[in-house]
């Protein structure tokens, strides 16, 4: 089926053009926000080709598709005629349903509206860094040389930058203008406030006034939380000033207002709480991390991909880029490995155990996608409907999260949890236990996943299915 009429079908169950209020895409999937929700037609989604399942979750109607989801998203923007502003700033007309979900299902909204369209593009910049961290350690490059720093500067400008990227993700989901929130963000990590900052940190130095109110410099460059209370605080005033301002200077006057109130703002108030806030958060899960480590990859290995199931794997996407800014490493996605690696042991076990060929394409595609991270296929198209694959899977996780656990690994930079989280484990110091330790056990998820399902995991009707 082509591009086009997947759209159009798509277009058709969900309610039309008319019932979408917003539209988002993610590394696998359409995430709508309708109008009324009760206009979709569900089950006539899931029996289309090349759609795997629906999804309601975080107050979103979500059609997951698997690689090709943006190309259906382009389609569905051709087909329909939505643009950048009607598929991306929703706050400002909110569907009934949204009214109705609670605080959790809200704010995993938010945070996949936010963090889901530049993912794919973070995820590159990991794997560059993580490429670096290899090529350093094993001597191929110099950190000195020429070749090294353009690289390094390309793949460590979003991290830098990333309060500007925030800035312009979170201003069209608050509703508001994205250029106005993404100068925000840029003043946060201008030359001059970064020198101010510097100096600052210098013993006896001198204060620094903004009308006579005593500032406290931050170091915002890839920080999180500050740029998306920033842009909160902008998009509020934006409306409202919007309300009381005429047509005529309101698009020149309300940019100048909201620039000149919020930067100052976020540099005296919003940006020191954020930080306190980010601070907190960080310290808090190390606290209960350090308590028993491999517990934590126990846990994590086992129902990561439940989280995934329901979507509420968004809700972990800011603490670990907050760790990353915070401690300047996160233990937590270390732990998603083994879960990843468990789904594609399932998937290579069911493609070596199945006699139908359908269901063999199918697992060894899945099992392919799984290694680069994407486990939306082999969970929805192979290990959940063949429950005893998904369970061996999660016991793969489970095991191979206690190990990794127990060695305390830890990445340095941001990646999709895949064959390339191996590059980004690696300290500045070089390969220790830590790195070994990540090694071990997503092999050992994988290969008890593997194992389990090739001896138990496919019933003998399925199993010779044609």
């Amino acid at each position: 089926m082509g591009y086009q009429q997947l759209a159009k079908d798509i277009l058709s169950h969900v309610g039309g053009r008319e019932n979408i209020s917003g539209l988002v895409y993610c590394a696998t999937r359409l995430r709508f926000n309708l109008a009324d929700s009760q206009k979709a037609d569900r089950e006539g989604l899931k029996a289309k080709p090349g759609i795997l399942t629906v999804v309601e979750s975080g107050g979103q109607f979500q059609v997951v598709i698997g690689n090709h989801v943006q190309e259906v998203y382009h389609a569905i923007c051709q087909e329909a005629g939505l643009n950048d502003e009607s598929t991306s700033r929703q706050e400002s007309a909110k569907p009934a349903a949204e009214e109705k979900t609670g605080v959790m299902a809200r704010l995993v909204d938010v945070i996949s509206a936010i963090f889901a369209p530049f993912l794919g593009v973070m995820a590159a910049s990991g794997i560059l860094k993580g490429a670096l961290a290899l090529a350093t350690v094993g001597g191929v490059l110099d950190t000195d040389s020429g070749t090294y720093k353009i690289w390094s500067a390309a793949s460590d400008a979003l991290f830098y930058f990333l309060p500007v990227i925030l800035g312009y993700t979170a201003g069209k989901k608050f509703g508001g203008t994205p250029f106005i929130t993404m100068i925000i963000g840029g003043a946060l990590v201008h030359p001059t406030m970064i020198a101010a900052f510097q100096a600052a940190s210098q013993p006896n130095a001198a204060p620094e006034y903004f009308l006579g109110i005593p500032v406290t410099f931050i170091n915002y460059s890839s920080s999180v939380i500050p740029i998306i209370f920033a842009a909160w605080v902008s998009c509020w005033l934006e409306k409202y000033v919007g309300r009381l301002l005429h047509s005529t200077i309101k698009n020149i006057i309300t940019p100048v207002i909201c620039i000149g109130i919020t930067v100052p703002l976020t540099f005296l108030l919003i940006g020191p709480a954020a930080t306190w806030l980010g601070q907190t958060l960080a310290h808090g899960y190390q606290a209960v991390y350090v308590f028993a480590p491999w517990l934590a990859g126990v846990v994590i290995g086992a129902f990561w991909q439940v989280f995934v199931i329901f979507g509420l794997h968004w809700g972990f996407v800011p603490l670990i880029f907050n760790n990353l800014s915070v401690l300047g490493h996160d233990t937590f996605m270390p732990l998603i490995l083994p879960a990843v690696m468990g789904q594609v042991g399932a998937c290579l076990g069911i493609f070596l155990r199945a006699r139908d060929a359908r269901l063999k394409m199918l697992a060894g595609s899945a099992a392919t996608a799984g290694v680069f991270g994407i486990t939306e296929p082999a969970i929805y198209g192979v290990t959940l409907p063949n429950r005893r694959s998904f369970i061996f899977a999660s016991l793969g996780g489970a095991i191979g999260g206690a190990i990794i656990g127990f060695f305390g690994t830890r990445v340095f930079s941001f990646t999709i949890s895949s064959i390339f989280t191996f590059a980004v484990v690696i300290p500045p110091a070089g390969i220790d236990m830590s790195v070994w330790g990540c090694i071990i056990g997503a092999t050992l998820a994988f290969i008890i996943a593997t194992i389990l399902t090739l001896i138990a995991g496919l019933p003998a009707a399925a199993r010779n299915i044609k």
